[in-house]
């Protein structure tokens, strides 16, 4: 199959994923509190646009997964029922992935003070799961296929197929917009991409069936087409394990971070520095400020809270002032200490 496909556009995805910058930057609030905890909240939610999206995507897929396993069975392909099967877990995916974006959307309460931010983390590697599961029904079927080849009616295949692509490349293209900036849109996207890809591996199948008469083609195609799930699936189900492990987004140094609250006024030491993701789609701060002066300084809060979110997109920055007395007491100090 060609590599500049869905399958090469999916992997350049994965190592290009950055989480976006927090946006509506004029809902920021900073505080000065007694506790002196600085505090920049910025609230972003799923874009409404794609709840379309999924509607579609989830109404369009359905249908062929009936198409497709229909004919499957009819004309005793394989690489049709493989992608049929494929198709039923996007379904699948794309309603976990919707789910988890609605979630997302609902306000915190006493006992979720974040709200359900965490929901599209979850989805995402969901989504990865049930990629990996249809990798090995696709695996065992064909190498089964391959000591047992059976008849396979071509003809079926190509149009069913190119329906399919149609269905796949359309919804995958919904989603594109958001794959870069969203893990859990990313998921819905690589389950639709990697699907035309599959689809498309049906069709050469077929193809090289007519053309030479060989049986065993068809399960060498779905082994293939295994492969490629898996290296697609790979950068997402990488990137959200890690963001469910809190581990800090692609895309953000930490060193660059330490170094930006270090070079703030009148501060002297950084430490207890923790950055994660909220979502996939916010990312959260927090860290000690050592300064000379006893007294928290809201224009330094105000000041430290807009760089962490201009240069490195973290919209959540809870800062903790401390005088250099309390600092050498703090039992967060050392590095390792959680």
């Amino acid at each position: 199959m060609d590599s500049g496909g869905p399958a090469g556009e999916i992997a350049g995805m994965n190592d290009k994923f950055h989480p976006a910058p927090d946006r509506h930057a004029g809902e920021e609030h900073d505080h000065a509190r007694g506790h002196d905890h600085g505090h920049s909240h910025v609230h972003v939610h799923a874009p409404a646009g794609f709840n379309r999206a999924f509607a579609i995507g989830v109404g369009l897929n359905l249908l062929y997964v009936a198409l497709e396993a229909g004919y499957g069975l009819a004309s005793g392909s394989l690489a049709l029922l493989a992608d049929a099967g494929h198709n039923l877990s996007d379904v699948l995916g794309l309603l976990l992935a919707w789910g988890a974006s609605w979630l997302a959307q609902r306000k915190p309460t006493r006992s979720h003070t974040y709200g359900f931010k965490r929901g599209p983390i979850l989805a995402a590697l969901g989504n990865a799961a049930i990629l990996l599961v249809a990798v090995g029904f696709i695996g065992v079927e064909a190498i089964h296929r391959l000591i047992v080849p059976g008849p396979v009616a071509t003809g079926t295949i190509l149009w069913v197929a190119s329906v399919g692509v149609l269905v796949n490349v359309g919804t995958a293209l919904m989603f594109m917009s958001g794959a870069r900036d969203d893990l859990n849109i990313r998921g819905a996207f690589v389950h639709m991409a990697a699907d035309a890809g599959v689809t498309v591996g049906v069709i050469i199948a077929a193809l090289l069936i007519r053309w030479t008469g060989q049986q065993w083609i068809d399960p060498a195609i779905s082994l293939v087409i295994a492969a490629v799930i898996l290296l697609s699936t790979w950068g997402l189900l990488r990137d959200s394990v890690d963001l469910a492990l809190d581990a800090v987004p692609p895309g953000i140094d930490p060193g660059r971070v330490e170094a930006a609250l270090r070079g703030l006024p009148g501060v002297s030491d950084v430490h207890d520095l923790h950055i994660w993701g909220m979502s996939t789609t916010e990312t959260a701060l927090t860290a000690h400020l050592v300064r000379s002066d006893a007294a928290a300084d809201a224009g330094l809060i105000r000041q430290a809270t807009r760089e962490m979110r201009e240069r490195f997109g973290i919209g959540h920055a809870t800062l903790q002032m401390e005088t250099p007395e309390i600092a050498e007491q703090c039992a967060l100090r050392p590095d390792g200490v959680v």
